[in-house]
């Protein structure tokens, strides 16, 4: 995905976000703006964004002296998914259709999302569930249970902190034997990495391994070798949000991705509004058309 003017005033918001998490001095937090507003200016925009989000979260962490100034934030995230978990169990358990019910869930964790949005609180979450549950989504649900009932092993690529919450009843829905999880391999902005994996508890039902890049997203040539393996060798991968849909999508892959549209950027690729919930595999440039069956 090419970078666009759009992209701009997301990277300087994440920017001051950064600044603020990183010290309460308003000169030093001026200092960390003014840098990130000149390497901006002299940055290359055909780049992709989630490459210039990756070095300007590197500059951030360095010039801040924090390893991941999102530490916190993702552990409030992860404890407040955490806590509604339960009642969501008892959903699933109660619907009549489980599957179904925990990929919409799933999607609605997609809310949270530190790159989009300054903060997603519990009742942000809420809502999120409710329109999942209550839209329709546009999604390929016959070829996305066909794949999960041939698939021997299954490549998960997680998203943010708090959102593996609800990764995990998907998982549990899936078949967690089969599942390998993938978190990222560094800490950037509140992406989920191996301590909030094992935080949720993903680590219990299902092998968790470390993509072995820090850019918001799979690019796969920054990623470990044995990653790629995996990648390559999976009968099936399941790629979260739209940092993963950004990096992966249009390129032969047959992904399915579960996201929620979140910007204009990715509503013009996608070809659907923002708010929109989306199952679909995106071998080529192109949208998955629409749903083929409503879920209540």
């Amino acid at each position: 995905m090419k970078m666009t003017l759009d992209c701009i005033p997301c990277f300087v918001r994440q920017a001051l976000e950064s600044a603020r998490s990183m010290t309460s001095d308003p000169t030093a937090q001026e200092a960390v703006m003014r840098d990130t507003l000149r390497w901006l200016h002299e940055a290359d925009l055909d780049e992709s964004p989630l490459v210039l989000s990756q070095r300007l979260h590197r500059r951030l962490r360095q010039s801040g002296k924090l390893t991941d100034p999102y530490r916190e934030v993702k552990a409030r995230h992860n404890a407040m998914a955490l806590d509604l978990l339960p009642q969501l169990r008892d959903e699933i358990a109660s619907s009549g259709d489980p599957l179904a019910t925990a990929v919409c869930m799933a999607a609605a964790g997609n809310v949270i999302d530190m790159g989009i949005r300054s903060m997603a609180d519990e009742d942000d979450v809420l809502k999120s569930l409710r329109h999942a549950m209550e839209e329709p989504f546009v999604a390929q649900w016959d070829a996305f249970r066909r794949s999960l009932q041939d698939a021997r092993t299954i490549l998960y690529l997680a998203d943010n902190a708090g959102e593996i919450a609800f990764d995990r009843l998907l998982i549990e829905q899936i078949g967690p034997s089969r599942v390998t999880v993938a978190v990222r391999g560094g800490p950037v902005l509140n992406d989920a990495t191996l301590s909030d994996a094992r935080s949720v508890g993903l680590h219990k039902i299902a092998e968790v391994v470390e993509n072995g890049s820090d850019a918001p997203g799979t690019l796969l040539d920054n990623c470990y070798p044995e990653f790629r393996k995996r990648f390559e060798a999976a009968d099936m991968v399941i790629a979260k949000g739209q940092g993963n849909f950004e990096s992966l999508a249009g390129r032969g892959h047959g992904v399915f991705f579960l996201f929620k549209v979140k910007c204009p950027v990715v509503a013009s690729q996608v070809g659907q509004p923002v708010g929109t919930h989306i199952l679909g595999q995106f071998k080529e440039s192109a949208h998955p058309g629409k749903p083929e069956k409503d879920v209540a």
